[in-house]
């Protein structure tokens, strides 16, 4: 799919199909961490096994991720303006930061990626060094919650507002409002849940079949399930975007949907 932003620009998000033998070229390193039986499965973390497979890993494991990442430019060339912070909260290897800094022509501004993984900073670091665009990235090793947000026109939050405590979200939303200039936006990407029972199973069967038409056993989607049982812990849309109003935002849209996994976004 290509989505024309204007005459000089053109979006493709590539709809990558899952049972063609060209997926292993898409990832130097296959993802194998859940391939064997483990004795004793740990909570998940971003450490430097999954920080070496995680372009293969997220590919396979979240319907949608590689058309979410490519739209973000249009976000960028929409609601950034010149001399404004844009924010890459949970920016793993770079891959929105750099999304987004293709498409930002306006002078004087900062990309601040952030990620509290070492592994997965020091990669993203490497990344950011072999690209060449007009937006400075500032890749950090932080905790989020703890950011100082400042004169930001775009923050995105891409698949890592599941993994903060539920207690604190709203907390983080209402700070990311405080440092967004009017008119900013902030856009997140989730795994989502359903109020309904039989949407949720529907749902879920769905991104079951998904993982398996992309190579993933029986072994491997139970472990790596386990694995993120009580780290990652999904909102329904509906409490999506009732925490994004009571942080402060006038607006919030849900404006993706694959599966159970979704993306929104919350304009000041």
């Amino acid at each position: 799919m290509c989505v024309s932003a204007d005459s000089s620009t053109t979006i493709c998000a590539t709809y990558f199909n899952p049972l063609q033998v060209e997926h292993d070229k898409m990832s130097k390193n296959k993802d194998r961490i859940y391939a064997r039986p483990q004795d004793m499965i740990v909570d998940f973390r971003f450490d430097e096994q999954v920080a070496s497979v995680f372009p293969d890993m997220i590919r396979r494991s979240v319907p949608g991720y590689d058309t979410i990442i490519p739209l973000l430019g249009l976000f960028a060339e929409r609601f950034v303006h010149a001399n404004t912070n844009i924010y890459d909260l949970g920016c793993s290897l770079g891959a929105a930061s750099l999304a987004m800094g293709r498409y930002i022509t306006q002078p004087g501004c900062t990309i601040i990626a952030v990620d509290n993984a070492e592994a997965m900073v020091q990669q993203c670091r490497a990344n950011v060094a072999q690209a060449d665009m007009a937006a400075d990235i500032d890749v950090r090793c932080a905790d989020i919650r703890e950011i100082v947000f400042d004169n930001a026109s775009l923050v995105v939050i891409n698949f890592t507002l599941q993994f903060i405590e539920p207690e604190q979200r709203l907390t983080l939303l209402k700070n990311i409002y405080q440092g967004l200039n009017p008119g900013g936006a902030l856009v997140i990407a989730d795994k989502i849940v359903f109020a309904a029972p039989a949407q949720q199973h529907f749902e879920e069967a769905m991104h079951l079949d998904f993982k398996k038409a992309n190579g993933y056993s029986e072994l491997e989607i139970s472990q790596k399930r386990t694995a993120l049982e009580k780290v990652l812990i999904p909102d329904t849309l509906e409490t999506h975007i009732d925490r994004l109003q009571q942080a402060g935002f006038a607006h919030a849209y849900p404006w993706f949907q694959c599966f159970n996994f979704g993306a929104l976004c919350a304009i000041k």
